[in-house]
């Protein structure tokens, strides 16, 4: 598929020369802050499909499906409501600074940490011209990138329970960014030097951003993340999984409802393809 793909548009296959390489790099650098910088409060839903395997199996067994309430705002951050779990309405859920108080894996930081770090100048990050892609139909330029455990500032592992740990870790990833438009479009990454004997063995993340419509102005927002982490209890590894699907971007202050499609078992995200 890839070779017929590059037969069929060879423009858009060809490397950028590496004075295109660090200009596209540069105008992303730019957009990518300016993005950040220009970030509207909003709030937006968020379903996520949560699972679990013994570790290399691939074999996920969904064990719950959650129904969040985010809202972000420059004074406060993103803050977190849980509307519903397994299709049942949560009465008592309190908004708070995440929703890592529920049993089971979470993760944060798609909106702005995540991206923000790759090109955040403390990372020092390193990259490496890797492919030309198509990307939900928009032609892009694919790098890989690393940050040492060292600049990784805003990185690290944590690990829930009644004796909570951490883990700072370096990161090594991909990031697609559209060749036309100078945006970033996906994100995928591992973390690196975990600790030997921390309980958790392994993280990767991917995150698809796009262009989004909130109150007529359009801003560069998550639509579907994919969170796994490998934790050893004993002698066995075991996965877990979030898949997060980001709805209804809306002003802020707006009320999110819940929908009947949202409680409804989706397909399995699409998997780029290595």
């Amino acid at each position: 598929e890839e070779a017929e793909r590059r037969r069929q548009d060879p423009v858009a296959a060809k490397l950028p020369t590496l004075t295109e390489k660090n200009e596209i790099l540069a105008k992303t650098r730019s957009n990518t802050n300016e993005a950040l910088a220009e970030m509207p409060d909003f709030v937006v839903k968020q379903l996520i499909t949560r699972s679990e395997a013994y570790a290399g199996t691939g074999n996920w067994k969904p064990y719950d499906n959650l129904v969040i309430a985010v809202s972000y705002s420059t004074e406060k951050g993103e803050q977190y409501r849980v509307l519903a779990k397994n299709g049942a309405p949560v009465t008592d859920s309190v908004t708070q600074n995440s929703y890592s108080g529920l049993d089971g894996a979470t993760s944060g930081g798609e909106f702005v940490e995540d991206l923000k770090k790759i090109f955040d100048s403390v990372s020092k990050t390193r990259f490496e011209l890797l492919t030309t892609d198509v990307l939900r139909g928009r032609r892009s330029v694919v790098f890989e990138y690393e940050i040492d455990i060292e600049n990784n500032k805003k990185g690290g592992i944590g690990l829930k329970g009644p004796n909570p740990q951490f883990s700072p870790a370096g990161e090594r990833g991909r990031i697609w960014i559209d060749r036309e438009n100078f945006r970033v479009l996906r994100i995928e990454y591992k973390a690196t030097d975990i600790e030997p004997n921390f309980a958790v063995k392994a993280v990767t993340k991917s995150i698809d951003y796009d262009m989004v419509e909130i109150t007529g102005e359009k801003y560069l927002l998550p639509l579907l993340s994919d969170f796994r982490g490998t934790v050893e209890s004993g002698k066995q590894r075991f996965e877990q999984r979030n898949v997060i699907r980001f709805r209804n971007y809306q002003k802020y202050g707006t009320d999110v409802v819940i929908l009947d499609d949202d409680v409804k078992p989706e397909a399995e995200p699409e998997v780029k393809k290595p």
